[in-house]
């Protein structure tokens, strides 16, 4: 086999697996730990990919009172339909609404929080997907397409025009923020664990720090249950291992 084709062949894996990127961090400082708003998201994302709608309200209404302006939870319930689908996201949405509404009869006035910006880069949305996950897998995306996107190409251009291009451009939320939205749905629906390695390895190329993802699996045993976040423990050790 070539040197260009195995050098391919190892790009493709790393986008699929996510197995390339920054050195783990192993040592966490109080700076290193998931803050209230991190924690927040992970809870949001959670409860809402699970429909666990009277838990969800609860951690909306915290998150709101730890900081978390509308537009960001906003973003976060929308950003999940891409890993959770439609019923889910438009669910949560609802449940936001009520839970606004009844901070707002009770004399509290959210921070809404910016918008996101226009977007300007007139290059067409899947040439500005490749680029935005290049800098998510920190490989280049010039090997050979994996057979399910051989086998079905517009999966291809959706995941790239769409997920990476039309979401991950809006800037209302961070890269790790998004991320760890990404995180906390795949670990909660379980049974996707080479989806989980790969973000989880881009979790880490975007900032997280290993003891922040180690406190989200704990999380995840209070969120969703203790097989879950032992699957995600599993996970977390085999990715930090693969970096070493």
């Amino acid at each position: 086999m070539g040197k260009e084709r195995m050098k391919s062949i190892v790009c493709l894996f790393c986008c699929l697996a996510g197995l390339q990127g920054l050195p783990a961090q192993t040592e966490a400082g109080p700076s290193e730990l998931l803050d209230e708003k991190q924690k927040s998201i992970v809870k949001i994302a959670s409860f809402t990919a699970q429909g666990k709608m009277e838990e969800l309200s609860v951690a909306l209404d915290h998150g709101l009172d730890e900081g978390l302006t509308v537009n960001e939870i906003k973003e976060v319930l929308v950003h999940l339909y891409a890993y959770s689908g439609f019923p889910r996201s438009i669910r949560g949405l609802q449940t936001f609404l009520e839970v606004i509404e009844k901070r707002k009869e009770q004399g509290i006035q959210d921070d809404w929080g910016k918008e996101a910006s226009p977007i300007v880069d007139s290059r067409s949305k899947y040439d500005r997907g490749i680029e935005t996950l290049e800098e998510l897998v920190l490989a280049k995306m010039d090997g050979p397409k994996p057979a399910y996107q051989q086998f079905s190409p517009e999966m291809d251009v959706f995941l790239k025009e769409h997920l990476f291009a039309d979401l991950f451009e809006r800037d209302v939320l961070t890269y790790a923020q998004r991320e760890l939205t990404t995180i906390s749905v795949i670990a909660s629906l379980g049974n996707l664990d080479p989806m989980l390695r790969g973000h989880m390895n881009i979790s880490l190329n975007v900032g997280l720090t290993a003891a922040q993802l180690e406190e989200f699996v704990k999380l995840i045993e209070v969120t969703a249950d203790q097989e879950k976040a032992d699957d995600a423990h599993n996970v977390l050790e085999a990715v930090l291992a693969a970096r070493e």
